[in-house]
């Protein structure tokens, strides 16, 4: 079993046990004997993805394997990212080629990409995670994540033997703001999020308000109903932003937004959407004539 890594101590003490990460633990328990399932695990940054997923493995007998990604800086290309993230993979596993990567990975449980891919600059502070690659830049980032899809596509066969999980967050900075496009804007998030799941299983992690108060009582026992409500109508729910705002420490991600860059956003994303999907059926037309 690796050694799991959650880089948020917030995330880590006096654990809740949500309806989203009963969701995450009956996930990852079926996946001992099932193979070929693809998973998303979502949700708006700040609501601890890595804590349940990291806390529901803990307590379960996998074979895992969660191969590190560390990036040279986040001014890498696309290409140079695709290319990278390869050779770890065969150097981790101790393989010559991609193709000898597929079935390697068949002999375990499941493989994650979480913490280890995402946020490796936590882990080495000189090099950078792939979150914060994306996060620099924004839509360039995108032809990476179609030759990703299109790998998963060309080896669909191969991948009938492996689980997948990924942690997943698509942000974007936008006048010195963070926005995760999957759960940060309201209609078109779910729009996008309907899409995946006829491509993905999805797992969307959400607190109701009473897990809300729970969840910040356990890490705040001074706060009180009133003063924690106040803050999940300013920020959501999100427990890392209400201990944030607890702390006083102030909150870079900020849930209201401008109304024309929003409409201008939806517009764009749907355009973007089209496109990726012309794109994919197009490409998968041409594998099935060629097979």
């Amino acid at each position: 079993m690796v050694d799991y890594k959650v880089h948020s101590v917030d995330e880590n003490e006096d654990f809740v046990y949500t309806r989203s990460f009963r969701k995450i633990y009956r996930m990852f328990r079926s996946l001992k004997n099932r193979k070929g399932r693809f998973v998303l695990v979502t949700g708006t940054p700040g609501t601890g993805k890595s804590a349940n997923i990291y806390t529901a493995l803990k307590s379960l007998d996998l074979n895992v394997y969660e191969p590190a990604l560390f990036l040279h800086n986040v001014d890498m290309s696309y290409d140079e990212v695709f290319n990278e993230f390869f050779k770890t993979l065969r150097a981790d596993l101790n393989v010559e080629t991609n193709e000898d990567v597929y079935k390697k990975v068949q002999e375990y449980d499941v493989v994650l990409l979480a913490d280890k891919i995402l946020d490796s600059e936590f882990i080495n502070k000189e090099k950078a995670g792939l979150s914060l690659w994306t996060l620099n830049k924004g839509l360039r980032a995108l032809p990476f994540y179609f030759k990703i899809e299109l790998e998963r596509i060309k080896h669909k066969n191969d991948l009938k033997n492996v689980n997948i999980v990924i942690q997943t967050v698509f942000a974007f900075r936008f006048n010195g703001r963070s926005y995760d496009i999957l759960t940060d804007f309201s209609i078109f998030s779910k729009i996008l999020i309907f899409i995946f799941k006829h491509l993905f299983e999805i797992i969307m992690i959400t607190y109701s308000e009473e897990e809300i108060l729970q969840i910040v009582k356990n890490n705040f026992k001074y706060a009180d109903d009133t003063s924690i409500k106040s803050y999940i109508e300013k920020y959501g729910h999100k427990p890392r932003s209400i201990f944030k705002a607890l702390r006083n420490e102030g909150e870079t991600i900020v849930p209201k937004y401008e109304k024309g860059f929003l409409y201008g956003l939806i517009i764009t994303g749907i355009f973007l959407i089209y496109q990726i999907m012309r794109f994919i059926i197009h490409f998968a037309t041409d594998v099935l004539v060629v097979v």
